[in-house]
């Protein structure tokens, strides 16, 4: 790959769109739109933080069974890199409010014909 493939400008904006896009469902437990983000395949994996999810059937239910209460997070070192114009890695700490713990997460989306969908996602807690 050549450097100036590399972090394209219009890449980049897709791609933070889609990364915030995501954040906002997040924390408002959009399910619909956290589906929709997430590959429909079975070779889509979300390694949590005290879950491994293996396929979208399973992110599903993991979906569907999460309480709604005390997503909000502030967000810091987010980082977004793109590769050419069809790969991106996103990669953020976050904190919540009474909690000294710091998490991470990293996400690995691709540009598909439905538009840019997350194929691998890790959360992980630093205590």
């Amino acid at each position: 790959m050549r450097t100036e493939d590399i972090d394209r400008p219009a890449v980049i904006a897709e791609v933070t769109a889609a990364f915030y896009r995501y954040e906002q469902a997040l924390v408002s437990n959009d399910i619909a739109v956290l589906d929709e983000l997430f590959w429909h395949d079975p070779r889509t994996v979300r390694l949590g933080a005290g879950e491994n999810l293996y396929g979208i059937d399973a992110i599903r239910e993991f979906r569907a069974a999460r309480p709604s209460a005390g997503l909000d997070r502030q967000l810091r070192n987010t980082v977004i890199t793109c590769y050419g114009n069809d790969m991106a890695v996103c990669s953020t700490e976050f904190t919540r409010e009474g909690n000294d713990n710091i998490g991470r997460q990293q996400q690995t989306w691709i540009r598909l014909p439905e538009g840019w969908r997350i194929v691998a996602a890790q959360v992980s807690i630093m205590r």
